[in-house]
């Protein structure tokens, strides 16, 4: 019986605890009428964040092991677990915490990896959430500064997570000046700077924790003004999959047209102030048909948030025991909830192809299913039914009238 309990995956429970600071916060808004919750973008950037965190189950071991690699081949001191050095340890995870940040806004390349943390257009604890994985691997090389350090790997892990929990605090609209402390720590205040698209707000307030690295190298600024939320130029799209790889297709294409290698470096490495604007029009014309933004219909938005709330339920219990599953059950929960988050996406803009999403989704039921009663006959037999079924254009029909009311 103990050795179950050792092997179950305990930071299953920051799921919870996630959406109970959301709750405090919705009531909280509620109860001095305020409007910092938006259906739609609160929708989206919780998928994100379910992504990144059923992905990132694959990487946290990965991520230990490059830090116990790093310091145990290239550490060029070993420094000792005293009190004290907790304290520098901090200072220098905060300071790594800048360059990386500041990094991020600064090169198109890492750029492309932390838009996605910028592109809602509100600004409420949902927006911590809109971590992507591609973003947490970058994140996590530049760590590996502090065991090279010689920072004992576990004592950096522990650090990150502190410095993890204390960020998610500082999306919120609700915290407004905190005094003396505003001098001393990035505060909720700070932190709206930094995620607003106002133009004297730009490029401003990279420290996650302490406000000094920011005053030091000259990209402080206090909130003297309402923030505009989101990006200069908004991503018009609530689709799971384009908000991922949005700015990497951008990327893909400028380089594409560059003139030569050099030009093309400059493109990757260079400023995403500089980017051709004219390039993510002509994309989304391209990859992302137009949709009219209106209120999301109570019978879709019921059928988006029974779909959340059930993939958010199989990630806790994915997590909770994640090193019970095989590799097989593991592919398939993850398949089934990633299908799952972009049929949400493409049901906020009501979307006619998800109907095939569904059938997808079903058929990967279907064969989990199937392999676990280990019938042949009855596995062939219901996948053909199920691949008939989704070409059944009264079927589909009959989908969306029960949908959007409509068919076409």
């Amino acid at each position: 019986m103990g050795h179950i309990w050792d092997k179950l995956n305990y930071s299953a429970f920051a799921i919870p605890a996630f959406f109970v600071f959301v709750g405090l916060e919705y009531f909280a808004a509620v109860k001095r009428r305020k409007a910092v919750f938006q259906y739609e973008s609160s929708v989206v950037n919780i998928s994100v964040g379910v992504a990144e965190r059923l992905l990132n189950l694959f990487l946290t071991a990965a991520f230990l092991g490059l830090f116990r690699w790093v310091y145990q081949e290239f550490a060029i001191w070993r420094v000792p677990d005293t009190w004290y050095v907790w304290v520098f340890l901090l200072l220098a995870t905060d300071l790594v915490w800048y360059w990386y940040h500041r990094f991020g806004h600064e090169v198109n390349l890492f750029w492309a990896a932390h838009v996605v943390h910028h592109q809602s257009e509100e600004f409420n604890y949902t927006v911590s959430a809109r971590i992507t994985t591609v973003q947490a691997i970058v994140r996590n090389l530049f760590w590996c500064i502090l065991p090279l350090a010689g920072f004992k790997p576990e004592m950096v892990t522990v650090t990150l997570i502190i410095h993890g929990t204390y960020s998610f605090f500082t999306h919120t609209q609700m915290v407004t000046r905190l005094g003396w402390l505003e001098l001393v720590l990035i505060t909720p205040s700070h932190h709206r700077v930094h995620h607003a698209s106002n133009e004297r707000y730009l490029n401003k307030n990279y420290g996650d924790l302490f406000v000094f690295w920011d005053k030091m190298f000259g990209t402080f600024q206090a909130e003297d003004e309402e923030p505009r939320y989101g990006l200069t130029h908004p991503l018009k799209s609530f689709s799971f999959i384009w908000q991922h790889v949005h700015y990497f297709a951008e990327l893909f294409y400028a380089v594409r047209m560059s003139r030569g290698i050099s030009d093309g470096l400059r493109i990757l490495f260079g400023s995403p102030e500089l980017m051709d604007q004219r390039i993510r029009p002509m994309l989304e014309r391209k990859f992302v048909p137009p949709f009219e933004a209106a209120p999301v219909p109570l019978r879709v938005a019921r059928y988006v948030n029974a779909q959340l709330f059930l993939a958010i339920c199989v990630l806790f219990f994915f997590t909770l025991f994640f090193d019970f599953y095989s590799l097989v059950d593991r592919t398939i929960i993850v398949l089934l909830i990633l299908i799952t988050l972009v049929n949400c996406g493409a049901l906020l803009q009501q979307r006619r192809w998800i109907y095939y999403i569904e059938f997808s989704r079903l058929i990967l039921l279907a064969a989990s299913l199937s392999a676990f009663v280990g019938n042949v006959p009855f596995q062939a037999s219901l996948l053909m039914l199920i691949a008939v079924s989704a070409e059944a254009f009264e079927w589909r029909k009959q989908y969306l009238r029960l949908l959007y009311e409509r068919t076409e």
